[in-house]
């Protein structure tokens, strides 16, 4: 019961995050919101007892691609335009659009849940979990023990870099505003002088 208690959760973060990643006018908060649903979406698939591609999903689209996303809309510096003017401009036409894949999804899962072996109700989904039963031992210990045993070194060698890359992408974005009072040498009036401007009279 918690199982599908906690999938109906994770299941509305994920939709709502989703929305406000379209729906929200700055940038880096639509990056933000595409975070929060990349993690629901593998939290749900965790609850199916599929961790390796949970956390796979979490290591390359949260900790790569989306923080990727993230650093470059920072580096552009993107500014807020107003675009409450084309709301109510194409407002109908997406709000039509938007419902008929509506009714198709509701149409689909409706079909779906009618035919399930375990139950009648489109509501819960009892079922019994085999993999208990038959072992415990599941595939994110076999995936420990190999990686931290064989391939320790490769595994090191993989944080320094994505570490060095994450260190380069936040240099990057910094500004130093230190520069701009500092002195500079001007190599042009140095080598443009002559005896008359050198000697004091």
């Amino acid at each position: 019961m918690i199982i599908n208690i906690l999938f109906y959760l994770f299941t509305i973060i994920l939709v709502l995050s989703s929305l406000m990643v379209i729906v929200s006018q700055n940038a880096i908060y639509s990056v933000l919101f595409l975070v929060l649903s990349f993690l629901a979406s593998s939290s749900i698939l965790f609850l199916f007892k599929c961790e390796f591609i949970s956390l796979i999903f979490i290591l390359i689209y949260v900790g790569a691609i989306a923080i990727l996303f993230l650093f470059v809309v920072m580096m552009l510096d993107l500014k807020d335009y107003n675009l409450k003017k084309d709301v109510l401009k194409y407002f109908p036409f997406g709000l039509f659009i938007g419902s008929v894949f509506f009714f198709e999804i509701v149409l689909v899962i409706d079909e779906t849940f009618s035919v399930n072996p375990y139950t009648s109700s489109t509501v819960t989904n009892f079922y019994v979990n085999w993999y208990d039963k038959l072992d415990t031992f599941i595939e994110v210990n076999s995936l420990g023990q190999v990686l931290y045993t064989q391939f320790v070194l490769q595994f090191l060698v993989a944080g320094n870099v994505l570490l060095l890359a994450t260190l380069a992408a936040v240099v990057l974005t910094l500004t130093n505003d230190s520069k701009i009072s500092s002195k500079t040498q001007v190599i042009f009036k140095q080598l443009s002088r002559n005896y008359k401007n050198v000697l004091i009279t």
